[in-house]
Parts: C-alpha cells; sequence; structure tokens
C-alpha cells in the first residue's frame, strides 16, 4: 500500500524556506517578497479549495510505485488538476491568474524533487500554464499633459491626492515600476550641466537604466525629495490605496469615457464591461500603478523615439515580446491618426 503526504504543511515548509533565505533562485538569489505573497495566494486557494470540495491534497514517493499504483497515481493528479482549475474559473478567475496559480505549484512540485529529495513522478508536466494578453490601457500624450500642466485641476486636488497625481505623472514619465518608484532615494538624481538625469537599478529585471528627466518630473522630484539622503523620495503608500486614489484622480479629471475591456477564461473571450457600481465601465475605472509604465514606452514609441532606445530605457530585451505588444499598440494609435490626414485628403 502507497504512503501519502499532506500536501498543506509541505508548501508551508516551502514558503518559510523560501522567506528564510533557504531556498533561493537558481542564481544564488534570494526569492522575492512578492513572489513569497504569490506563494501564499496559491497556498489559501489550496486550503479553499481542499475544504470547499473535499478534495484531499496529498502526495507520495512515485519512486517506490509499482506500475499499476503509478499510473493511478497519475490520474490523480490530471483529476487534481481539472478539479481545481474549475474551481478557480468557477470563483471568477481568468487564465492569467488559473496559470500563475498552476506555475507556482509546478515551482512547489520541483522544489519537492530537488530540494527534499521526493520524487514526485513529475506529474506536473501534466499541469498547463494557460496565458492571455490582457487589453493594454495606457493614457494618451494630451492625457498625460493634462495631469502634468493644467493649474486648475492641481488645485482643485486635496495634499494627499495631489501626491499620488505627482507620483504617478513622474512614473508615466519614466516608466519605472511601483516597486522601483518607492525604493528612489536622492543618490539615484544626478545634476549634470544644469540637466537631471535618474540613475537606477530595477528591482525585478536588474538593467540599469540613465534617463534624462524633463523640467515637470525635475519639479516632482524637489518637492517631494528628502532632508535625508538614505531617505526615500516617495513616502511609502499601500497599492489598493494608490490604486484606488488614480480612480478618482481620471474622475475628476473627465477620463471617464466608456471602454470595452476582453479578458479570457479557458482561452475563452469575455467582454468586461462593468465595474462595481458602475453600469458601464469608463476609463478611470480601469486606472492602476500598472498604467505608468506602460504609458511611458507607449508615449515614446507614438511620439517617434526609435524602438531600440525606448527598449534600452524600459530595460526590454531584443526579443522580449512584452515589449512588441507595446510597439504594436503604439503603431495603430499613429495608424489612427495618419487615417485622420488622409481623409483631409480625400477631397478637394
Amino acid at each position: 500500500m502507497k504512503k501519502t503526504t499532506e500536501i498543506i504543511p509541505l508548501f508551508q515548509l516551502f514558503i518559510r524556506e523560501s522567506e528564510t533565505g533557504k531556498r533561493l533562485k537558481k542564481n544564488g538569489e534570494r526569492i522575492t517578497k512578492s513572489s513569497i505573497n504569490n506563494y501564499r495566494y496559491a497556498l489559501n486557494n489550496l486550503q479553499k479549495f481542499s475544504l470547499n470540495t473535499n478534495f484531499e491534497l496529498r502526495i507520495c514517493d512515485a519512486s517506490k510505485l509499482n506500475k499499476r499504483e503509478l499510473l493511478s497515481e497519475k490520474n490523480y493528479w490530471k483529476k487534481f488538476y481539472k478539479k481545481y482549475t474549475d474551481y478557480l474559473y468557477k470563483n471568477g478567475c481568468y487564465d492569467n491568474y488559473v496559470g500563475a496559480n498552476i506555475k507556482i505549484i509546478r515551482t512547489f512540485f520541483n522544489y519537492l524533487k530537488y530540494d527534499k529529495d521526493l520524487h514526485t513522478g513529475d506529474f506536473q508536466r501534466l499541469f498547463y500554464v494557460r496565458k492571455e494578453e490582457v487589453d493594454i490601457l495606457v493614457l494618451s500624450p494630451e492625457q498625460l499633459k493634462f495631469l502634468i500642466h493644467d493649474k486648475d485641476f492641481e488645485d482643485s486636488l486635496t495634499p494627499a491626492i495631489k501626491r499620488i497625481k505627482d507620483i504617478f505623472v513622474f512614473g508615466c514619465t519614466t516608466g519605472l515600476r511601483f516597486s522601483d518608484i518607492f525604493g528612489l532615494t536622492n543618490k539615484n538624481f544626478e545634476e549634470q550641466e544644469n540637466d537631471w538625469y535618474l540613475k537606477i537599478k530595477s528591482q525585478k529585471t536588474k538593467t540599469y537604466s540613465f534617463i534624462k528627466l524633463p523640467q515637470y518630473a525635475v519639479e516632482i522630484f524637489k518637492k517631494h525629495k528628502s532632508k535625508s539622503a538614505r531617505a526615500y523620495v516617495f513616502r511609502s503608500i499601500s497599492l489598493f490605496i494608490f490604486n484606488r486614489s488614480l480612480k478618482l484622480i481620471g474622475e475628476k479629471a473627465g477620463f471617464v469615457n466608456p471602454i470595452q475591456m476582453t479578458r479570457e477564461r479557458q482561452g475563452n473571450t469575455k467582454i468586461v464591461n462593468k465595474n462595481t457600481g458602475v453600469n458601464q465601465l469608463r476609463f478611470c475605472d480601469k486606472m492602476s500603478s500598472h498604467m505608468m509604465r506602460r504609458t511611458a514606452i507607449t508615449t515614446l514609441l507614438i511620439l517617434g523615439m526609435p524602438e531600440h532606445l525606448v527598449r534600452k530605457i524600459s530595460g526590454h530585451s531584443y526579443a522580449s515580446s512584452s515589449f512588441n505588444r507595446y510597439v504594436h499598440y503604439a503603431q495603430a494609435y499613429i495608424d489612427k491618426e495618419i487615417d485622420k490626414v488622409h481623409e483631409k485628403l480625400e477631397f478637394y
């Protein structure tokens, strides 16, 4: 009779060893805090799934199984994958979220195999990781200019909202990720012959950027810079409050045009046209921290900066598929503007 072990305690150990540094990345670096938080979300989902569906989560050493038991174990994990993904989809999740959960579970299997010498049978290879291309939503150059320069709008905001607006504009200009912005200190800013530059190493990609700043971005830095060289330029704020405030800023700015967003479940496209408390999804309802980096990249492309220079600033490699999506989006914007010109030339 095959001997089984409960998965939840093993998963908790996986998280604990990732957090303490006993488990490291392949390159020897420590697992990031954001990855560990994602592991906890995956554990929470597994616990809820097991409780709500009465599905026993266990594993056994596949090296000690006979042919019949091995086939039985393979079928068990096929059943788990089907039931677990169905559970997530029924709870309103989309392909990217479900795929991210499955990817973590596959990582956990590899941990058991290589760190704990538990022969899992590599059944994680049966788990398909779904992905979806989420619609890119960015500020237009006109919307960004409004947030930068409109004095009446600026004066209508509270000090707390003004601070978030400043950070958002700074992010839409530099293309920094949320985590990178709140890690900036005075040492990241350097003045050379009356020009200011931002020097930064991305926490995610470990790439270095040296970005010349426009005057309005310099003013934002000087407005918020710390008296201490070690303190952060922008005071910490939770991602939830930041994103909630951006929706308010967008609404006050009049970015309320109706939009249609699509997501995918099991490869099938679903239209997302409603938001909590709102009948029709509006542009401001989807404003978030992700928009900063996307806006910076597409703005540079739309306004004519060569691709290879934009890649250098954003830290994308030449083969980056995610960057190519920005190029396609920017090209669609350019085509639309060209069509307006061509329309005017159609008639004499």
